[in-house]
């Protein structure tokens, strides 16, 4: 089968430690993928005015499946978003505002929203995720189409958060992890596949014919839903299972090890 689209997340996938890529490698590899037709989409829990700072120049080109699926972009337009209801969003914050040690980040179309009062280091942890990001004095009088949440954590802290969240928001969001001690909360079914999905309808493409690259839980769906599944040399277990191939951990570019090895007919796509 021929590859037409190719997947990747961001952290901890195509990005390295430092949060940077090979620019040079990546720009002579796109141009081979435009001249084969193949469609390049980054698909990340961030925001995707985060995402595009990243592509500059070719933010038009690319498609974006943002925040864990409730936002995707099509070569620069917007296709589709989630939305929770006013009633459902208030019942999240609600139950997020019973633990007054937990911070976290309200996630919507024109912004996201932190708490005034919030820690200033984790501030300035979510700002690096979040290039929109607006302080609020009261969360439910934010003014703005909400579809996900966004926490940060130590990660012995995560298990039993996560088992709380599915009991008491069961049926309005689900926890899930993206590595790093991030929590998000994401509408049940708007995962990163169900954005991917999406835009493969458009383009009347199947997932048979894309490759898919992650490394943390939020990439399960996604790495599930097709053949060419590709998990980081630094991912967890439980994705490396989940992913039918391997490659090399993100300080070695592995997301671009894969790109090649599509543009070269290298193994596994030389069948």
């Amino acid at each position: 089968m021929t590859v037409k689209v190719i997947v990747t997340d961001m952290d901890g996938t195509f990005l390295d430690d430092a949060k940077q890529y090979d620019r040079t490698r990546f720009m002579a590899q796109f141009e081979q993928l435009r001249e084969r037709n193949i469609e390049f989409v980054v698909a990340s829990g961030n925001q995707y005015y985060q995402l595009i700072t990243f592509f500059p120049e070719l933010k038009e080109t690319l498609s974006f499946v943002a925040e864990n699926g409730a936002l995707v972009y099509e070569h620069g337009q917007k296709l589709f978003h989630g939305e929770l209801t006013r009633h459902e969003a208030q019942v999240v914050i609600g139950e997020l505002l019973k633990d007054p040690g937990l911070n976290f980040v309200a996630c919507g179309l024109e912004s996201a929203y932190v708490s005034e009062n919030a820690p200033a280091e984790f501030v300035e942890l979510m700002s690096k995720h979040y290039y929109r990001l607006k302080p609020v004095r009261d969360f439910q009088q934010i003014d703005d189409t909400l579809f996900k949440f966004s926490l940060n954590l130590p990660d012995s802290d995560i298990p039993q958060l996560i088992d709380e969240l599915h009991v008491s928001l069961d049926g309005i969001m689900k926890p899930v992890t993206s590595g790093f001690g991030f929590v998000d909360l994401i509408i049940p079914g708007l995962h990163k596949a169900n954005g991917i999905t999406r835009l493969l309808k458009r383009w009347k493409m199947s997932p048979q014919e894309c490759v898919t690259i992650g490394d943390s839980g939020n990439d399960a769906e996604m790495l599930r839903m097709t053949d060419f599944s590709f998990a980081m040399g630094n991912a967890g277990d439980a994705i490396k299972a989940i992913a039918r191939h391997q490659t090399d951990d993100n300080n070695h570019q592995g997301a671009l090890n894969v790109i090649q090895a599509v543009l070269d007919n290298t193994a596994p796509f030389d069948r």
